[in-house]
């Protein structure tokens, strides 16, 4: 790993000279510059970690090479040294960005002290922007699993109100990816930089969940014994991802109403009111036009949250989608365990793609990391695949079907693949993982062409024209 690196820009050889040997002995390459114009030209033209700054420099002072470099380098942590006199200069530096400053005469044990914080600081600051670019290619609208049309359509709609600040609902069923969605819109928009903060709102009784929301202030309840900030507040400046909406009681809804009208609130047991600026994205796996009839969710709130409305399909409704999610959980959790998988036997897919996954895309991640797990070879069996609730996929085939030949048995899955997508066989191909002059050879071969003539024209032709 390479040494980190001062720049220390003063005209008083002697400190230059004791500040060198001070660093050098902390293991830093040391740039020496004894005036602003070379110590500006410097700062600019290489990467340092920190900069030694002495304010009052002939001619082009601190203050001016400070005002020059906080532009193009506004993470630079840079240090002041400063006399006594100084004091005014040294306040107006710290409002342009300078990091602290040191008094002459300085005792080295302080200057060591500060430039270690301020390297710390700006370390955090490049990893917390390197988490953060991490997590904006980590939930870009690029990294969508799927071919189905809805689900292509639900992350287009995403991508397109990810830049407003409008309030979004997602709908959809356990496990069908809402929050990924959710992450995906935060971290896709101008409040990327903000928090992302998530409440689930089945978790907790409707007393714990208003404290969780507003915060609560010291003895306002039995046990709040400190004063308690809430989601909204953390969530300033981002955005509040309010899972399972539809579980809310009809009090908590009237509070979040307010919040969602006045941007403003107050703590459990406080009087100050606060303001804060909070996008809301809001997701249920309720129906929740049904709970309004019901008289169980507020129609007024149900407005505020459906500015934007995304509908997840659950995972039996996308069979099309389980090749393309099976590849990428199978190299997730090999790249986890270190075992050498290169996929999952057919018959193995077939099943999956028979099963219909209550537990939507939650549910195969779960199946398919336990098969890794089970696996010794390099190719996912039957035998590997639990289903959610413990039982085997294998196990749901009969005597007789093992006891089919292999041609029998592809022709029968071809030909559920086939009326699965009405004969569209650019889709069915698409499901089977072979190319549509291969399935059309299947089709010959095992005489399903009659079938599809009956079913009306080729739909496959019809979508690739």
């Amino acid at each position: 790993m390479s040494s980190k690196r001062v720049l220390i820009v003063d005209d008083e050889e002697g400190i230059r000279s004791l500040l060198a040997d001070l660093f050098e002995g902390l293991g830093y390459r040391v740039q020496l510059e004894e005036n602003g114009k070379r110590g500006l030209k410097a700062a600019l033209a290489e990467d340092y970690d920190l900069v030694i700054l002495d304010l009052s420099l002939p001619g082009f002072d601190g203050i001016e090479l400070l005002r020059a470099l906080k532009e193009p380098k506004p993470d630079l942590p840079v240090i002041i040294i400063t006399g006594y006199a100084s004091m005014g200069s040294a306040m107006q530096a710290l409002k342009l960005g300078a990091y602290d400053y040191i008094t002459k005469p300085f005792d080295l044990n302080e200057v060591e002290m500060v430039a270690a914080r301020a390297v710390e600081r700006r370390r955090l600051i490049d990893e917390n922007r390197y988490l953060k670019n991490e997590l904006r290619l980590r939930y870009g609208f690029d990294n969508v699993i799927g071919l189905s049309q809805e689900v292509q359509k639900a992350y287009v709609l995403a991508a397109k109100v990810a830049d407003s600040s409008a309030s979004v609902l997602i709908l959809g069923e356990t496990g069908t990816g809402k929050e990924y969605l959710a992450r995906a819109i935060h971290y896709q928009s101008p409040r990327a930089d903000g928090p992302f903060v998530k409440v689930s709102c089945a978790a907790l009784p409707e007393s714990l969940l208003e404290s969780e929301l507003f915060g609560h202030e010291k003895g306002s309840f039995t046990g709040a014994i400190a004063r308690r900030i809430g989601r909204f507040e953390m969530a300033d400046g981002g955005t509040l991802f309010l899972d399972e909406i539809g579980d809310t009681t009809p009090a908590t809804q009237i509070k979040l109403l307010r919040v969602l009208q006045e941007k403003q609130f107050e703590r459990l047991g406080g009087s100050e009111t606060l303001s804060v600026d909070v996008r809301i994205i809001a997701a249920t796996n309720r129906d929740l036009k049904q709970a309004i009839a019901d008289k169980v969710f507020r129609e007024d709130l149900y407005y505020r949250l459906n500015v934007v409305t995304i509908s997840l399909p659950p995972l039996r409704e996308r069979i099309e989608d389980i090749p393309e999610l099976v590849e990428h959980f199978i190299r997730k959790y090999t790249s986890d365990t270190g075992k050498n998988i290169d996929g999952i036997s057919p018959d193995g897919m077939a099943m999956l793609q028979r099963y219909r996954w209550p537990g939507n895309i939650r549910e195969l991640e779960n199946c398919i990391e336990r098969a890794v797990i089970l696996c010794n070879g390099r190719t996912i069996l039957p035998q590997h695949l639990l289903f959610g609730d413990g039982t085997s996929p294998s196990s749901a085939i009969s005597p007789a079907a093992e006891l089919k030949t292999l041609r029998e048995v592809e022709k029968a899955h071809v030909k559920r693949v086939l009326e699965y997508c009405e004969f569209n066989q650019s889709r069915a191909a698409s499901i089977l993982g072979i190319d549509r002059k291969t399935l059309r050879s299947k089709i010959r071969d095992y005489g399903l062409g009659t079938e599809i003539a009956g079913s009306g024209p080729d739909h496959g032709a019809q979508t690739n024209r």
